[in-house]
């Protein structure tokens, strides 16, 4: 356990050397990482999105591609396409961005709902499937989405069962004042981001991923958990609760965040500070206008009084 918070501490400084001032989103996402989970940013343009992303994977030394989704973005522009060969007279399967370690897909609801199933396959089943062919991506595997909540024109919002497949739903936020001066007195923030070295490898990842999954959580935490699942499908706030699969991921997000913090046991505190990024995004609140409109600020409060009203295990 000391040798998995000596590499994340590693992790985290080095991150942190580019993305200032934000080491709760800088923790999130790598729980997320080491819970071989997704993550999806939502937040205004130049606030660092695609940054966090990059670091997190140049710092692990991992294989990174960026999609820039647009509204005439194909399916075969993410997971590739089969080109026929005239001298071989067979046909020859080059692979797209989605075959690497990690993968941003930078405003994710600028393109179709049929672009943006492509990537339900590889984000569920770590593999995709073209012409009856699967293909099975390597370990690690990671998406990383973003979007702009602020401009709507040309925006497709991301369907139930896409939302359902990210981790954790998180926000960037504007520096504090004394970061962003930093940040502009730096001579060339850019370059600083191309600069960043490897603390870490795939190895290291993989076997961050595995002992996470040795992590103990008690049966006492395990209900809950379940309290917390139950109180959102009971609550007269919102018309849809959070399904199973959000119970069982925001199991595998503690256990990460105790390996975070160099523990091979979880604890109430790691369920009560993952509640809202990993069940926000899985929840409907009600409305009394006939319609359900997902707003993220309304069920990040809801559910935070959920969890604040339950009785904390001891």
């Amino acid at each position: 356990m000391n040798q998995a918070q000596d590499a994340i501490k590693r992790l985290k400084n080095n991150i942190g050397s580019v993305i200032v001032g934000k080491p709760e989103v800088i923790e999130q996402a790598i729980i997320t990482l080491i819970a071989k989970g997704h993550l999806l940013i939502e937040d205004v343009p130049g606030v660092g999105k695609s940054s966090l992303a990059y670091c997190l994977a140049h710092s692990v030394n991992l294989d990174f591609r960026r999609i820039q989704f647009t509204n005439d973005i194909l399916p075969s522009d993410i997971v590739g396409v089969s080109i026929y060969n005239q001298k071989e007279g067979t046909f020859h399967f080059n692979k797209g961005p989605i075959f690497a370690h990690l993968v941003l897909a930078d405003e994710i609801n600028r393109s179709s709902p049929r672009t943006q199933s492509a990537l339900l396959e590889a984000m569920n089943e770590k593999q995709v499937t073209v012409d009856n062919q699967t293909y099975h991506l390597e370990d690690p595997f990671m998406v990383i989405a973003t979007q702009n909540p602020i401009e709507s024109h040309g925006a497709h919002p991301l369907p139930e069962s896409q939302l359902d497949r990210f981790m954790m739903y998180i926000s960037m936020g504007y520096p504090e004042p004394d970061d962003e001066r930093h940040l502009l007195t730096q001579t060339s923030p850019i370059q600083n981001i191309r600069d960043i070295r490897a603390v870490l490898d795939k190895n290291d990842v993989l076997e961050l991923q595995r002992k996470a999954e040795t992590v103990t959580i008690e049966p006492v935490l395990t209900d809950f958990i379940l309290n917390v699942v139950t109180a959102t499908r009971e609550s007269s706030h919102l018309a849809l609760g959070v399904s199973p699969r959000g119970g069982i991921i925001l199991q595998q997000a503690a256990r990460a965040r105790a390996l975070v913090y160099g523990r091979d046991y979880c604890i109430p505190d790691d369920i009560k500070q993952l509640a809202v990024p990993v069940l926000c995004h899985r929840v409907i609140p009600e409305s009394h206008h006939g319609t359900h409109k997902r707003t993220v600020s309304d069920t990040s409060a809801i559910i935070s009084e959920i969890v604040e009203r339950m009785e904390i295990p001891v």
